[in-house]
């Protein structure tokens, strides 16, 4: 039976566990990866695990460079407190550019950079996986909820 890893996200009281035998043969020892790698796959994870910044990256990648109003509109449900918390968020972690045009009224407009773009090619896995399989999740569902 392999091994069990835990990883913890600090100040949360989270742990994520996975089993090490589903790692490729070359991957090396956990105790080899650089800690900082792990703190940021679950930082990264955290954050496109949130649907806005989910919602933000599919917004961006279909309408490339967009405004803060057109964001809001492309991403229903968001509020403005939300966008711009998000958003500020997704510039610290350099996954897109904010521009402010010297205009009046003031202009500002987003945009996904390579990493951005990087991080939302990953992901598009997830949806295709998500569009293939959701006709089996929904009876898997059903018939749990049916069950209990």
């Amino acid at each position: 039976m392999g091994q069990t890893a835990f990883l913890s996200e600090e100040g949360t009281g989270k742990i994520y566990t996975y089993l090490l035998e589903s790692a490729p043969m070359s991957a090396p020892p956990l105790s080899a990866i650089d800690p900082r790698v792990t703190q940021l796959v679950n930082e990264l994870i955290g954050r496109v695990a949130d649907k806005w910044t989910m919602l933000i990256l599919e917004a961006l990648t279909e309408g490339g460079t967009m405004r803060f109003s057109a964001l809001g509109r492309a991403v229903p449900g968001i509020s403005q407190k939300m966008l711009t918390q998000t958003l500020r968020q997704m510039e610290r972690d350099g996954l897109l550019t904010r521009t402010v045009h010297p205009v009046i009224p003031p202009r500002v407009d987003y945009h996904l950079t390579d990493l951005g773009l990087g991080l939302a090619e990953a992901f598009c896995g997830v949806w295709q996986w998500a569009e293939t399989h959701l006709g089996r999740i929904e009876t898997a569902r059903r018939d749990f909820d049916a069950r209990t």
